[in-house]
């Protein structure tokens, strides 16, 4: 049978999406890269925001519409909204998160024990590249589901249930696997990463330094974590070169005021003691955040508040999220809803003010020679094969090369700025 497989929203979707095409190619099936192609399809759906429940519903109408008589769905817009999602076209199984990890055998009615996983594959998840020849080669490695926060403007607790942390030895299976299937980079994600080890009375720090001593991963990167999970004395693990040089700390709001109406564990002052802790270990860390613009009750004082605290906190880069009433959270029920057109005026003042933080980020940069792990390759030109890869530190470096280097670790001196990436040259290859 041939399977088409999409993902919406986080990177953990993205991970659990990867572990799905290898269970299904595991079971004799192809996975292929259309819809239009495709015997069934599975969508894992995303409920963070209310666009990204219309994404999610738009994704399954339009596979429909490719022609794909048998769908299934999952995830967190499904998990919340399942006869809705059943009722979308050519969906014929709903499947919650609390069972996704068995979507793949559920569906095909067979035992979870009657197929052996074969290794990662760095390839994409069709095996067909997309256009421009682009190929993704970091493994998003799920060590960790579910959220105990209660954050006042998040659904996804409810989506994804109580906190609950994978076994030390089940990580180091799965890293090992990507790295028998050719990846180079090794990321690790989760609802609440931060949180990996409360429920048997460990921390992320024992996660990284066992990854550390049982893989020989060339990079570990963290996928977001929330400041109040960190001590400052977590950062000497970033005295391994293996661990790249990243953060992203959510902040969702500068004002204190804003913060505890969010039920946010943090204030101002914490987070940028926290960050300076971390610059202090590595100066040129790349810290990147996230910010909810016009949160209910958001005035314009503690909007300025959050505007000058973004400004000064010398971001590398951001996402600025537009507040979204999710029904289900308190924040929904709150009183002093913010406008909508004036969220998203709020919204592009605050994406101008990061976007300027990242420019002067990246400029700091021109100059210096950095590790590029190149992730895709555009055709060959007059200066040759021109590729784009990701630093240490997360910024995207763009650079010619006389050969095809997908996958490969080069030294790029880096020259000069072009919109959101950096141009250079490789001056070392491998």
């Amino acid at each position: 049978m041939k399977i088409y497989l999409d993902t919406i929203g986080c990177r953990l979707n993205q991970s659990e999406i990867e572990t799905m095409a290898r269970q299904f190619r595991a079971a004799g099936h192809e996975i292929v890269a259309t819809a239009e192609h495709a015997d069934m399809a599975v969508v894992n759906t995303c409920a963070v925001t209310n666009d990204a429940a219309s994404v999610s519903r738009s994704k399954i109408r339009q596979i429909a519409r490719a022609g794909v008589n048998e769908i299934v769905t999952t995830g967190c817009w499904t998990t919340l909204q399942p006869k809705e999602a059943l009722d979308l076209p050519n969906v014929l199984q709903v499947i919650p998160n609390s069972q996704k990890d068995n979507l793949v055998a559920q569906t095909l009615n067979i035992q979870p024990s009657s197929f052996i996983l074969q290794p990662f594959d760095a390839e994409p998840i069709s095996r067909i590249p997309l256009p421009g020849l682009h190929r993704r080669t970091r493994a998003f490695i799920k060590v960790q589901d579910g959220c105990d926060n209660q954050c006042t403007f998040c659904i996804t607790t409810v989506a994804r249930g109580e906190s609950r942390s994978r076994h030390i030895a089940d990580v180091i299976l799965d890293i090992q696997s990507a790295l028998a299937g050719g990846t180079k980079e090794i990321v690790l994600t989760g609802v609440h990463l931060g949180s990996w080890g409360y429920d048997f009375e460990s921390h992320l720090s024992e996660l990284i330094k066992a990854i550390l001593r049982e893989t020989d991963t060339p990079r570990l990167r963290l996928s977001s974590l929330e400041p109040w999970d960190l001590s400052t004395d977590f950062f000497s693990l970033w005295t391994n070169p293996r661990l790249m040089p990243h953060l992203h700390l959510p902040l969702q709001s500068g004002c204190e005021s804003t913060l505890k109406r969010m039920a946010r564990k943090t204030t101002p002052d914490s987070f940028r003691e926290l960050v300076s802790a971390a610059r202090d270990v590595m100066p040129d860390v790349a810290i990147t955040t996230d910010i909810i613009a016009g949160f209910p009750g958001e005035t314009e004082d503690e909007f300025a508040q959050t505007l000058d605290f973004v400004r000064g906190m010398n971001f590398a880069d951001g996402h600025v999220f537009t507040y979204s009433p999710r029904p289900g959270t308190g924040a929904a029920r709150m009183k002093g809803q913010v406008k909508p057109e004036l969220r998203k005026k709020r919204n592009h003042i605050l994406t101008d003010a990061l976007a300027e933080s990242a420019k002067s980020y990246r400029k700091k940069f021109i100059g210096r020679k950095m590790s590029v792990l190149w992730e895709s390759t555009s055709e060959m030109g007059e200066y040759g094969w021109q590729m784009e890869g990701l630093t240490e530190n997360y910024l995207r470096a763009q650079a010619f090369a006389p050969s095809p280097r997908w996958n490969e670790l080069d030294q790029v001196l880096l020259q000069e700025c072009s919109g959101d990436k950096l141009k250079g040259v490789i001056s070392k290859m491998g």
